[in-house]
């Protein structure tokens, strides 16, 4: 049996109710086998596989809360430190119902590979809590969240573990999460990103992750004879990924029209008005029937269907696995060339083959929603200098990054025999960088 065979399957008898973080590890391992089989020997020698897919540590802990009635609430929280080999640990906080240690591991084992592709000396964590945000007053959040840190800012500090937003923790979260750092660890430092520009955030920080996206995307299409300009894009979400991922798409002459949330999706054949959304999503949190409610030309469906709307450019923007085979069949059905992920494995690995062996260039998220995190890193180079840089500034080094970020993916996609696999590609790329540094530090 091959070494990736071996930790394959000593993963899957580890992690056994985890799928999510199985299906991660799966897809990761496989698309490494080259490396792997050129190194096979020494890699075994020093249990890499092996130290590469257990977590340096898993936090896991009570939450307790008040609530508005006097109702003491419970909820669990998580933070999962996975690798720090070539910097502090780094990676959001997700508050939502689903949240689990397998998702938490999954999301912290991909952040390893996105953090290395940055070329930015961040490490791989996640943490979150299956708190749900929404329907809550400020007062029940401040309480949660300030609960929340009392425990997680054991665990945490600028030189070694810096967490950020994610699904659920948006600037408001972040703002009470510093301020009970500050006020029980006595220290003013950049010790969460996403902070607001008053205390020590970036700009570029809220547009990072959307921007970025369309960085990639326009790369890969430039890099495959392809001009972004005049595409139709159908994006997911309604969030600041999916938000901001329309917004640059259109400022790069582009047409996405659709969004989503929860609970139903818009098709807007004159392209989404990035305002109005805004205004629904951002200032009245309310849902997308309010967007159609204002919109004459736009159409409000219920459930899901995005997917099935013809277009040239693909970007799944809202969760885990949201984009399956049958979405697959889909958009290649309608002649789409280009998927890239705004989310995190936002399309399951029969889709992702799917769309790999039917032509269709296809960016994962480690990659392509690897602005987010690059933008974390950034907002932490001003917090230690005591700086702010301009939009422009924040705005210029992440496109930089984005780019380098593909060719330094298709570049090691074509070394080892499988040119235009991206997939491969970004896993093998990051992966080499951790793995020096990690052979570099001894067995720890």
């Amino acid at each position: 049996m091959s070494y990736v065979d071996e930790v394959l399957a000593q993963v899957k008898t580890k992690n056994a109710n985890e799928p999510e973080f199985l299906q991660a590890v799966e897809e990761v391992l496989n698309s490494l086998r080259p490396v792997i089989e050129a190194n096979e020997e020494k890699y075994r020698k020093e249990a890499i596989l092996e130290r590469i897919t257990e977590p340096d540590r898993q936090l896991m802990f009570r939450v307790p809360w008040v609530d508005d009635n006097g109702q003491v609430q419970v909820n669990r929280g998580f933070r999962v430190q996975f690798n720090n080999a070539i910097g502090p640990y780094k990676g959001g906080l997700r508050l939502h119902p689903s949240v689990n240690l397998g998702i938490i591991k999954f999301l912290g084992f991909e952040q390893i590979f996105k953090n290395s592709l940055t070329s930015l000396p961040i490490g791989g964590g996640k943490g979150g809590s299956d708190f749900d945000p929404k329907g809550k007053s400020d007062r029940e959040i401040m309480a949660f969240c300030q609960s929340f840190m009392t425990e997680l800012c054991k665990y945490i500090g600028a030189d070694t573990d810096v967490p950020a937003g994610d699904i659920g923790t948006g600037a408001r979260e972040i703002g009470f999460m510093f301020g009970q750092y500050k006020r029980i660890r006595g220290l003013y430092e950049g010790v969460l990103t996403g902070k607001g520009l008053s205390y020590g955030g970036s700009l570029a920080r809220t547009e990072a992750t959307g921007y970025g996206l369309l960085y990639l995307t326009r790369e890969m299409l430039k890099c495959n004879g392809q001009d972004i300009a005049g595409k139709t894009v159908v994006v997911s979400g309604a969030g600041n990924v999916a938000t901001y991922a329309i917004q640059k798409a259109q400022q790069m002459g582009a047409k996405p029209v659709t969004c989503s949330d929860s609970t139903g999706w818009i098709y807007d054949p004159e392209g989404i008005d990035v305002a109005l959304l805004k205004e629904v999503k951002e200032v009245k949190r309310a849902r997308l029937t309010e967007y159609a409610a204002a919109r004459p030309s736009a159409e409000y469906h219920e459930g899901r269907g995005v997917w099935s709307v013809k277009c040239d450019v693909a970007l799944p923007c809202a969760t885990q696995n949201e984009l399956d085979i049958e979405d697959a069949k889909q958009l290649v059905a309608n002649g789409v060339i280009a998927v890239a992920e705004g989310a995190n494995m936002p399309t399951t690995l029969e889709a992702t083959k799917y769309l790999q062996e039917n032509g269709v260039l296809f960016a994962p998220g480690k990659a392509a929603n690897a602005g987010g995190v690059a933008t974390s890193a950034l907002e932490m180079s001003q917090n230690s200098e005591r700086l702010s840089w301009s939009f422009e500034e924040v705005d210029s080094k992440l496109e930089n990054i984005m780019i380098n970020i593909f060719h330094n993916l298709d570049d090691a996609a074509k070394r080892y025999g499988v040119a235009g696999d991206y997939v491969a590609g970004a896993n093998i790329a990051g992966f080499e960088k951790v793995v020096d540094a990690m052979l570099a530090q001894g067995v720890c």
